[in-house]
């Protein structure tokens, strides 16, 4: 088994998956470690949304992505046909949902990795689900009463490797 710290400098975004499904094991300790995650005033607000890659409703919130950002057909869809999306809703009147649904998927995205999977954070439909076709997603996706769309991650076995990203600590960290 592996230390954290590996686990953290191990990972990095994966776009392009096998069609191999996810058990129903490794489903669900992901869900788990998102479940998991610590939640402000431990309000444990974030709702998970999980769907079959295949699932129509993808293909809705990717035209309607690709139609906001006026792209014609990109190489690949958002979660780049990844066997397995999570949405992650919150309730819209608790200030800190977003950062707590940072939280929680980024346990989920360290538990993916410890597994062996592949796995891709999502931001870029927050536009396709805060715009105006907002209330069918989040009906369609069947979040909760008042709930809204956070983030999202993908999860696959990869076929694809990325190594992790580097960085300029020096410019990025100021210690005091």
């Amino acid at each position: 088994m592996s230390t954290v710290i590996d686990v953290i400098k191990r990972r990095s975004s994966t776009r392009g998956y096998t069609d191999e499904p996810l058990t129903d094991e490794e489903l669900n300790i992901l869900i788990h470690a998102g479940l998991q995650a610590p939640t402000a005033a431990n309000k444990q607000e974030i709702h998970f949304t999980v769907l079959k890659g295949d699932n129509p409703i993808l293909t809705e919130l990717e035209e309607e992505k690709n139609r906001l950002r006026e792209i014609s057909v990109p190489p690949h869809n958002f979660y780049y046909e990844a066997p397995t999306v999570v949405i992650l809703s919150a309730d819209s009147e608790f200030r800190w949902s977003a950062l707590d649904a940072g939280i929680a998927v980024e346990n989920m995205a360290l538990a993916a990795e410890e597994l062996g999977l592949g796995n891709l954070i999502i931001g870029c439909i927050y536009d396709a689900m805060r715009g105006e076709k907002k209330a069918y997603f989040s009906k369609a996706l069947q979040f909760p009463e008042k709930y809204e769309y956070e983030i999202a991650i993908a999860f696959g076995h990869k076929a694809v490797s990325k190594e992790p990203h580097t960085y300029n600590a020096d410019a990025q960290v100021t210690i005091l």
